[in-house]
């Protein structure tokens, strides 16, 4: 990843390559059907079979006969039609064209809930067909059954951008769906912040992404899915904080339902916990390792018993507001996971409270840290592949255009952050770092966490040079302001692997 081509790719939208398709592309169902002017103001059941094992139901209608003023409204029935408890799963009248149900979010306009199988029933209403006219449908109807495509097909979730490039976000907020708070309208007291005041602090900060991560809870998922359409430039990842009493963690792009009781009978421990969420294709990340643990932040250190298993996990919050410059900064924990042979990416969150400020209890602004992630699109699965791949750097301040990339080579074989890089005995490794920020910044590259004693420099561009000896090894990149306060945090290249 060369910083010069991806930042213009990124800008000037010059490179552009196709998102491969995946197989829940195809529909499960295809329903056809057609009306006439006779269908004037009645209604119509289309009905179909959902097996069991669905947990999610996606619908994208087509009709023909708008020329001609012809209208079909929407709704969804379960199996117990209007009679059952859940049977009435929403009305979208003409507003909506794609749709989905599940137990954990739901399209605006319709309810979530389990999904049971049965018969179940696309509900259509004609207000207006003319008396010569004709019109055909098409519903296409796609069954989610696995970790894979819980949070639905791409058809209702497509890329906000298809070109590579570096997409710069915030990975950790709360909200009235957990403890984010601020102050009412009219009132003035503290009241739960709606999301809404999240997402909008967000886009004013022109991030791409943002993961919403409340408390142990999903119940946000379907603001995600009200807003999204809405802020069309800024990607909403579902998320949540699996927050216990021997630590936190993020959970990215896992909407369904996760028992995070650590301690208790069911999940005795954080092990039990990460096992059970490793087959939901999600990122987990460690929050906030070293921050003290006690009555003013229950569970904040991490301290599990035992030991977790970190193979099990993905990412660690390195930086965590502004703690980047204090001693309970998350970096010596993370470094030494990567001592140890570990490598999860080293990410950052604001662990905004506040999206409106109330200055009696400062906060973290939405976006500071940044997390600046090398992706092939604007998506959920891009953005996530990224980071488990490591092609992550933090702007620890939040700016709007520090840069840090890092390039190692042995021979003609090169790798960027997050790679593997093959180093025998004897070889030549060539690192070099570049950067983008204030005049009077420093790069500085490291070897295993120690600066170069030739890898460091005021002018943006670092090289050095390294012998190999087959062993393992880890080189990153970071910035520094002329005052010497850490701004760019890169993750490593590692030199050769080590058995575990």
């Amino acid at each position: 990843m060369d910083l010069r081509i991806a930042a213009i790719a990124l800008v000037a939208g010059l490179l552009f390559a196709p998102v491969p398709s995946r197989a829940e592309d195809k529909s499960d169902l295809t329903l056809h059907g057609e009306i006439t002017g006779k269908d004037n103001h009645t209604y119509r059941n289309v009905t179909f079979d959902v097996p069991a094992g669905v947990t999610r139901i996606t619908i994208a209608f087509e009709a023909t006969g708008k020329e001609d003023h012809t209208t079909i409204d929407l709704g969804l029935l379960g199996p117990d039609g209007f009679k059952g408890q859940d049977g009435f799963r929403g009305w979208a009248g003409g507003s909506k064209r794609i749709f989905t149900v599940s137990a954990s979010d739901a399209t605006p306009s319709f309810l979530p809930g389990a999904i049971r199988p049965g018969k179940w029933t696309l509900l259509l209403g004609i207000p207006n067909i003319r008396a010569n006219a004709h019109a055909s449908y098409t519903a296409k109807v796609w069954f989610s059954r696995d970790a894979a495509t819980a949070w639905g097909p791409d058809v209702l979730n497509p890329p906000l951008r298809k070109q590579p490039g570096w997409y710069r976000g915030d990975l950790h907020m709360h909200t009235a769906h957990s403890d984010g708070s601020c102050l009412s309208q009219g009132n003035h007291v503290k009241v739960p912040c709606p999301l809404f005041l999240t997402v909008e602090a967000a886009a004013k900060r022109k991030l791409d992404f943002i993961a919403l991560t409340d408390h142990n809870t999903s119940s946000h998922l379907s603001d995600i899915r009200e807003l999204q359409p809405y802020f069309d430039n800024l990607l909403l990842i579902p998320g949540r904080e699996l927050t216990t009493f021997q630590g936190h963690a993020n959970l990215w792009g896992v909407p369904t339902s996760v028992d995070f009781r650590v301690g208790s009978k069911t999940v005795p421990d954080w092990n039990a916990l990460l096992k059970s969420v490793a087959p939901l294709h999600g990122v987990v990340s460690i929050n906030h390792a070293i921050r003290p643990s006690g009555e003013k932040c229950m569970g904040c250190g991490w301290t599990p018993e035992p030991p977790v298993d970190m193979h099990l996990v993905q990412a660690v919050e390195a930086v965590n507001g502004t703690d980047a410059v204090r001693p309970d900064s998350g970096i010596p924990f993370w470094e030494n996971q990567l001592a140890q042979g570990f490598r999860p990416t080293a990410v950052g969150g604001s662990d905004n409270h506040r999206a409106v400020p109330i200055l009696t209890e400062p906060d973290i602004p939405v976006g500071t840290p940044t997390t600046v992630v090398h992706a092939t699109a604007l998506s959920m699965p891009a953005i996530l592949d990224g980071i488990r791949a490591g092609h992550v750097f933090i702007d620890t301040e939040g700016t709007a255009d520090g840069m840090i990339d890092l390039e190692a080579s042995v021979g003609n074989t090169k790798a960027g952050m997050g790679d593997e890089l093959t180093a025998p005995a004897g070889s030549d490794v060539r690192a070099q770092a570049t950067m983008k920020a204030p005049p009077g910044s420093k790069i500085v590259l490291l070897l295993d966490g120690k600066p170069l004693p030739d890898g460091t420099s005021t002018t943006g561009t670092v090289t050095a040079r390294i012998q190999g000896d087959g062993k393992p090894h880890w080189i990153r990149a970071e910035g520094h302001a002329a005052d010497g306060r850490l701004i760019l945090l890169g993750n490593p290249v590692y030199l050769n692997r080590r058995n575990h």
